[in-house]
């Protein structure tokens, strides 16, 4: 058992074996260890392990105290974790969510900052799967404490002493003195807080419809907000069943109920495990897919331009592709010399002939004859459709013009 500000902390079943889960029990203020052992033995008839906190009267109204045992009880819950992270529910008895767990949904969300490692809080948050509300949550008015301790069913006695109920509301009027501006601030902190933890996972609330500390309207409230919230919320409401008196009355229902959740929660975290890998799985292979499609997208825009440049001058520059033809001279040797820099090859212009000059006048009168009308040309096989000439023109020869015109 670990004591911290604000209350104590232990494990009520740490099984090193096979767990399906952790359940975080937060007590009421009132209880003690033999009030919860009944709960423990449930959840561990299903394989999970149970840490239980047991609260201070007074952190339900000094937030500070509240804040360092949920601390406390989250760096106890990591340690765990770390090793194997498992399914996590909170259980949550009459004042036990204003006592410690809204603090803890507050830490791990984010909202104390230095509290808790940013990664220890995320471990935590991934882990939780559900949440469980028996005679719970109580509305936080001023004499919420008073009610509670002198509540029977609360301290599991038939008739508070008289010393007891003295000193509770003694203690509740110096608190309406002292803190009555705060309560409102607290009372919508809490709430809103509760509020937030919809989509943690499968939600299950016990109650009943004669219960004077939780009332039914303020339950059923609750899981409407929930559901507005895209909670996935089952109310369970007896007809008759005394504030935390719901196991001891409808102990199959209670049972049926619990079992149900515990179930859901292992499927839910299983369902985001699953989504995490993949999510990871996605992520990496689409880095890798979209890389590839940018480095294909970069070398067919370098080909296009490759191929699609034109020189417009002599002096122009060519960008070739790397399968450049070339000719060779008599000797073998290349008869083109390329100069390569930077993947740009400088094409010099070959020599040319000028049809307006006085050579090729000449050759045009020789060659091309003036009369063709007695000419017979008739073609010496026949001829098929579908052949295709594709005969490469050769370079330009003026000398074989030259000799079949002598002949």
């Amino acid at each position: 058992m670990w004591w911290g500000e604000g209350g104590r902390f232990y494990w009520g079943r740490r099984e090193a074996g096979r767990t399906e889960g952790i359940v975080v029990a937060f007590a009421w203020t009132s209880s003690e260890e033999r009030h919860m052992r009944q709960y423990i033995e449930l959840y561990g008839s299903s394989g999970w392990n149970s840490l239980v906190c047991h609260a201070d009267f007074l952190t339900m109204f000094f937030p500070e105290k509240a804040t360092s045992l949920a601390c406390s009880l989250l760096s106890e819950l990591v340690k765990e974790l770390r090793s194997r992270p498992l399914p996590v529910i909170f259980a949550a008895f009459s004042g036990g969510p204003k006592a410690c767990m809204y603090k803890v949904l507050q830490i791990i969300e984010g909202k104390y900052e230095g509290l808790l490692d940013p990664d220890e809080c995320q471990l935590v948050n991934d882990c939780i799967c559900g949440q469980i509300y028996d005679s719970s949550p109580v509305d936080f008015t001023s004499d919420l404490g008073t009610r509670l301790i002198l509540h029977p069913t609360a301290v599991r006695v038939s008739e508070p002493r008289k010393l007891v109920s003295w000193m509770a509301k003694m203690v509740a009027s110096g608190l309406d003195t002292l803190f009555l501006s705060r309560f409102e601030a607290q009372r919508a902190e809490y709430w809103q807080t509760l509020y937030s933890s919809a989509k943690l996972g499968p939600i299950l609330i016990l109650c009943s419809e004669d219960d004077e500390l939780a009332p039914r309207h303020i339950i059923c409230n609750f899981a409407h907000h929930l559901r507005e919230e895209d909670g996935d919320v089952k109310l369970v409401i007896w007809k008759s069943s005394p504030h935390l008196g719901h196991y001891d009355h409808h102990p199959d229902d209670y049972k049926s109920a619990v079992f149900e959740l515990l179930s859901q929660a292992v499927m839910f975290h299983s369902r985001r495990v699953q989504l995490s890998g993949a999510a990871l799985g996605m992520g990496s292979s689409g880095d890798q897919i979209s890389e590839s499609v940018c480095d294909l997208h970069r070398a067919a825009v370098c080909s296009n331009e490759s191929f699609r440049r034109v020189a417009t001058r002599p002096s122009d520059h060519f960008f070739l592709p790397s399968s450049l033809d070339y000719l060779e001279s008599k000797d073998g040797g290349s008869a083109v010399q390329e100069e390569h820099k930077g993947g740009l090859f400088h094409v010099q212009n070959p020599p040319g002939m000028n049809p307006h000059g006085v050579l090729g006048q000449m050759l045009f009168d020789v060659c091309v004859p003036k009369n063709v009308e007695g000419w017979d040309i008739k073609p010496t096989g026949p001829l098929d459709r579908n052949q295709k000439l594709s005969r490469r023109p050769g370079p330009f020869n003026p000398m074989k013009c030259i000799r079949r015109c002598r002949m």
